[in-house]
């Protein structure tokens, strides 16, 4: 199991372009999507929304606020990851309904009241944003494990994402733009620092 993990791990690799033609199964999208789901989040707050293009159109449009990268336009499927902020506030429905889950009974005020302090002393849409991350890279994990491929796209105009989207600032930010689908160009030998480069053990 361990190198079976390791193996998927080393067939991930970032798509710059996507077979265009070729759709991405339902069944196999919302693998990744339930994977994404799954992931651990601060608080159990699952801090995420995924918001998923289908659409040639909109793909086009997308692609033309993330800097023209092709792999945008070219995947069989893009995720919008979006990171809640209204959703966050200590008050909100949310929050309360969440906690409930996580903290039952007698555990709730004291996790609730925690949960307060974190806030007011975070900067909550940097967080909210990590928190996606999280799920992101597990999405890509999942996809390259069922020989799906993805490219983490960071770089975008997110008023433009939101204008385009109907997505309200102060309610969500743009986390992440995560298109899948199959490469139209062969990836190349892994390349990663070594481990002893990054690991200081004390």
């Amino acid at each position: 199991m361990r190198q079976e993990l390791l193996q998927v791990f080393h067939r991930r690799h970032a798509c710059h372009l996507f077979h265009a033609d070729h759709p991405l199964p339902r069944d196999d999208l919302d693998y990744i999507l339930e994977a994404g789901r799954l992931s651990p989040s601060s608080f159990g707050l699952e801090q995420w929304k995924f918001l998923v293009l289908t659409g040639t159109e909109d793909k086009r449009r997308l692609q033309t606020a993330c800097f023209d990268q092709p792999q945008v336009g070219t995947a069989s499927a893009v995720v919008v990851i979006l990171a809640r902020i209204a959703d966050l506030a200590p008050d909100s429905d949310y929050v309360r309904r969440v906690l409930m889950r996580e903290y039952p009974g007698e555990l709730y005020a004291s996790a609730l009241a925690n949960y307060r302090g974190f806030h007011g002393a975070t900067d909550v849409v940097a967080w909210s944003v990590t928190q996606c991350h999280i799920a992101a890279a597990n999405m890509m994990t999942a996809a390259a494990a069922i020989g799906v491929d993805s490219c983490a796209i960071g770089g975008f105009v997110p008023a433009q994402v939101r204008a385009q989207l109907g997505i309200r600032p102060e309610h969500y930010e743009v986390a992440l733009i995560l298109p899948l689908g199959y490469c139209a160009q062969a990836g190349g030998e892994k390349q990663r620092l070594p481990l002893q480069e990054l690991v200081e053990y004390r």
